[in-house]
């Protein structure tokens, strides 16, 4: 089902549609694909930083989002996601008060590393609207920092604790970015990030993600971190849950914990549609994904309009399909809600599906929901990261016919 899903059509010239409903308020995102350090691990599109370019991508991304808001769109949410869009925090922050100066933005969600943490930067964000900050810190092990090669340039374990206990009533809510089943992880490593998180930190919520590979970056993973395993997963996923249960997190996802209610970084769990915006961004507008051009000097080139995409367009069995993906990825799904939206036919379109989940005691049905069960919400962590891997193995189709861009000598 994922490979079908990203199948992009082979058409040129495709730039989203103006908005059907101009009263709809929509969720945006925005790529920032620049970074300092490329981890090895990382499948995201990004590439190297120059202030130069980065100077230029976000001036683009100015122009494309008054051009989105000419053709009718309006948002309500904001997430700003990379790469690092903190590396030029002025660029970052002129962008995010335009967006709310055009539309009415309640909440905004940044991205970050732990050396962004510094308060000139964070006081920018905070003046600028940022309510949500998230950290990508991945572990506090030391060992595992180092074969991650971000040890150099984030600091050690205890260092990064201190940059995150300094900043922990600046926004709304701060997010840290954690992930398990690395090869070389045990289950005191990951005992030792909980007791961080939870008692030393008492960070608003944690996302625990899943290692999760992309053919692009298998080899380079491998040297450096190891040949990945699943055997282990489970038994990480049962420890995190269970630990951050009784240090009095809830589950806002199956792999994100917070202490209360607020926006997470699976934004599309919680919108049907949404409106990506930047290289290498994704939207799904009526039953259709759209990918932006993953060519930064292409995106640079064009003036005045819309990016160039790829499109899929679903049939309404794949839109259902995808509809019970994601939003049951946040726990549960409310039926009568769906059945709304697909003219009465949600339940009796998935019966294969929702039978066998309900066979594998994945999904139980209580009142007008379904739910997924303590079994389900680990299924439902391995289909997730699945899906996620068939995301980066389109974004690798796309980085391969634009091998020389991602070498910083090589300038538009």
């Amino acid at each position: 089902m994922n490979r079908r899903y990203m199948r992009f059509e082979e058409t040129a010239g495709v730039v989203l549609p103006d908005a059907a409903d101009p009263s709809h308020t929509y969720l945006l995102y925005l790529h920032i694909p620049f970074c300092e350090v490329l981890c090895p691990f990382c499948p995201f599109h990004r590439v190297e930083f120059q202030a130069d370019r980065t100077q230029r991508y976000f001036r683009r991304l100015r122009d494309e989002i008054r051009r989105v808001t000419a053709s009718g769109y309006r948002f309500g949410e904001l997430y700003v996601g990379g790469g690092t869009p903190t590396v030029l925090p002025e660029e970052l922050a002129e962008t995010i008060e335009l967006v709310r100066s055009l539309h009415p933005v309640a909440q905004v969600s940044v991205e970050t590393n732990p050396d962004d943490l510094a308060d000139e930067r964070l006081g920018m964000l905070r003046q600028a609207g940022v309510n949500r900050l998230s950290v990508g810190v991945q572990s506090f092990d030391d060992t595992l920092l180092r074969e991650m090669q971000r040890y150099d340039k984030f600091g050690s374990g205890a260092i990064i604790r201190e940059r995150i206990a300094a900043v922990s009533n600046v926004f709304d809510t701060l997010n840290v970015d954690m992930i398990f089943n690395f090869p070389h992880q045990d289950s005191g490593s990951v005992e030792r990030d909980l007791q961080i998180l939870t008692e030393q930190l008492s960070v608003d919520q944690v996302s625990w993600y899943p290692l999760m590979t992309a053919r692009s970056t298998d080899r380079s993973m491998e040297k450096s971190l190891g040949k990945v395993n699943l055997s282990p997963e489970h038994g990480f996923y049962r420890q995190i849950a269970g630990a951050m249960t009784v240090a009095g997190y809830r589950r806002s996802s199956a792999w994100c914990f917070s202490r209360a209610a607020g926006m997470i970084d699976e934004y599309i769990t919680g919108h049907e549609q949404y409106v990506g915006l930047g290289s290498g961004a994704f939207s799904y507008i009526d039953g259709t994904l759209y990918a932006s051009t993953f060519s930064i000097n292409h995106y640079l080139r064009v003036a005045g309009g819309m990016s160039p995409m790829r499109c899929r367009r679903m049939g309404q069995r794949d839109q259902m399909r995808y509809y019970l993906l994601m939003f049951l990825f946040s726990g549960a799904l409310d039926i009568e809600q769906a059945e709304t939206r697909f003219a009465g036919r949600f339940a009796r379109g998935l019966w294969p599906e929702l039978t066998l989940l309900r066979l594998l005691r994945a999904v139980r049905r209580r009142g007008n929901r379904f739910e997924l069960t303590e079994r389900g919400y680990y299924l439902w962590v391995m289909m997730m990261r699945e899906f996620f891997i068939g995301v980066n193995n389109f974004r690798d189709e796309m980085r391969h016919s634009i091998r020389n861009e991602l070498r910083p000598q090589q300038e538009p």
